[in-house]
């Protein structure tokens, strides 16, 4: 026998991605603020910390206030988790039992 030819067959490739795999990742979801029920702090001082710490108007305040007070906690912000940490932080400053959490 003779010498064998091998030629071998094209081989089909993805075309490559100019796009970094850091932009094609989603925004992380956001993250909430929650101020829980407590058995310490009066109704008129938790509507005070959020007029005075978010600039929540007095009726949106009262608003969070009585969902804190009778349904055992309310979403006092959202945003970013770095943003959530100092909002949580700022809550323990004034007394109040706050978490972050993600939205979903």
């Amino acid at each position: 026998m003779g010498p064998v030819s091998l030629t071998a067959a094209p081989v089909e490739t993805e075309p490559q991605s100019t796009e970094s795999p850091f932009e094609a990742v989603k925004p992380d979801v956001p993250w909430v603020t929650l101020v829980h029920n407590d058995p310490v702090n009066l109704m008129s001082y938790v509507t005070y910390v959020f007029q005075t710490y978010f600039g929540y108007s007095k009726g949106k305040a009262t608003k969070l206030m009585k969902d804190v007070h009778h349904k055992g906690r309310a979403v006092v912000s959202s945003g970013t988790r770095e943003e959530m940490e100092r909002d949580v932080q700022a809550m323990h400053g004034y007394g109040l039992w706050a978490t972050l959490s993600q939205d979903r």
